[in-house]
């Protein structure tokens, strides 16, 4: 009788175990955002959704530690540069001396003569890592990368191979397959942006060649590879993660930035008070 009772006893344990973990289980899936999308498009890789690099490179591409904006003391520790690691490939750009020299004059006299400050278009690669996430629409045919600051954007032109007329601030961006890497070469930017805040820079003989590479359903493998012999003296290649979104709401937000600008752009003919 007492085996019995005990048998009715470890059964009930079990099935309430067993209701308790369906229940945890469903809550959890609950929790979570639904991503239904279809796992490839015309059959390569999905690279559709809202991305963005978590990291310093915004900063810094090299190595650098933490540091304080002496101009800036009124914000306090707000307006400190955060420390972080290095996303050059071998650790540092490898400048000609001239270049090196520029660069090191671009630091001096940041922020004002940053073109993100001015509210001019980022260019690539620098778009890419900023501390803005972008998004990706992707079909069969070509891809649009949309980005809030300054409301830029670049198409990947994935069959049209002709040259720009001029030089721009985003250049033109073509693309290709290779396997499941989407590579993306872009050429005739005009050579005023920089690649962070720190003053690193090339010059519009730039040459940009782009690898996203999925390694999960939320995570992007990036590289790029910036070839310039008028600042360089060899080529030299960036790489981090991507991480993608999911929040059931996630957007962009446009940062239509060309009023907060104005100030630094227009202080010669601004009256004093």
């Amino acid at each position: 009788m007492r085996n019995m009772r005990t048998t009715r006893w470890n059964r009930g344990l079990r099935a309430l175990a067993t209701g308790a973990a369906i229940t945890f289980v469903v809550s959890a899936a609950a929790a979570q955002p639904q991503l239904d999308r279809p796992a490839r498009i015309g059959g390569r890789p999905n690279f559709n959704g809202i991305w963005q690099a978590l990291n310093t490179a915004y900063w810094n591409l090299e190595g650098h530690s933490a540091e304080g904006l002496k101009d800036f003391w009124q914000l306090g520790a707000i307006a400190a540069i955060p420390a972080g690691q290095s996303v050059v490939r071998g650790g540092t750009i490898p400048y000609t001396p001239e270049a090196l020299a520029k660069r090191n004059e671009n630091r001096a006299s940041w922020p004002a003569t940053d073109p993100e400050a001015k509210c001019y278009m980022l260019g690539v690669p620098r778009v890419t890592y900023h501390n803005m996430p972008f998004q990706i629409f992707q079909g069969e045919g070509d891809l649009l990368f949309v980005y809030p600051f300054a409301a830029a954007n670049r198409v990947i032109h994935m069959t049209d191979r002709s040259e720009l007329p001029v030089d721009s601030w985003m250049g033109k961006s073509d693309g290709t397959w290779d396997g499941e890497e989407l590579v993306v070469t872009t050429k005739w930017q005009n050579g005023q942006s920089w690649l962070d805040r720190s003053g690193n820079h090339a010059s519009n003989q730039l040459t940009v060649t782009e690898r996203f590479r999925l390694l999960g359903l939320n995570h992007l493998w990036y590289e790029a590879t910036l070839d310039d012999p008028q600042t360089y003296t060899r080529p030299w290649t960036i790489e981090m993660p991507l991480y993608r979104l999911i929040e059931q709401q996630a957007q962009l937000l446009e940062h239509k930035c060309v009023t907060f600008a104005d100030g630094l752009l227009y202080q010669d003919l601004l009256r004093k008070e």
